[in-house]
This record gives C-alpha cells, structure tokens and sequence, in this order.
C-alpha cells in the first residue's frame, strides 16, 4: 500500500474514534439528565387567592368601556378642522437617490 492511501485509512480511522467517543459522551450526558431528573420529586408552586372580582361576561356585539377612550394616531380631516391635532409628527418624506446608470 502506498503512503497516501496508508495516511487517508488512519486519518478515517481516527474521525470515526472521534465521533464515538463524541457520541458516547452525548449519551451519558442524556442519561445523567433523565436520572437527576427522575430523582427529584416536583414541587409545583400554587397561586393565592384573591378577592378581585370576576370579571363580567362578554356580550357578543357589545362595546367594551376603556379608560380612557382611545383615540387615532391621525385624526381625520373633519377632525382636524374641528381642532383635533395628531399624536404623532407627520413622516419624513421619502429620498430619493439618483437613477442607476444603465449598463453600456
């Protein structure tokens, strides 16, 4: 056998002890895992009591009140003449770069 061939075949040989080993190890860190899990009893935390009260039930169709109402970000044009001003300042207009020479 040549000495390229002999190299490669020890070379393969050694990736494959690698990835076992890698292999082996991922393994019995699985198993430590479920073990420690399975040692352990679960305490599950339970929530207090409280005396808020229920809330009412949903209607279907009915409004729902919010305190306070809420109001668009950009009122319409009637409201704008009433006096009503945006909540936002308006957008930046877009730039434009220059057109992309064409290619010759």
């Amino acid at each position: 056998m040549d000495r390229l061939a002999q190299n490669s075949k020890n070379t393969a040989t050694g990736d494959i002890a690698f990835g076992l080993t890698v292999a082996a190890a991922g393994l019995m860190i699985v198993a430590i895992s479920f073990a420690h899990l399975g040692s352990k009893p679960h305490v599950l935390a339970q929530a207090t009591q409280t005396d808020a009260p229920k809330a009412a039930p949903a209607e279907p169709g009915g409004t729902r009140p919010t305190t306070p109402a809420p109001e668009p970000a950009r009122p319409d044009a009637d409201a704008q003449k009433a006096g009503a001003k945006p909540a936002l300042p308006p957008a930046p207009a877009e730039k434009m770069g220059e057109p992309v020479p064409e290619r010759k």
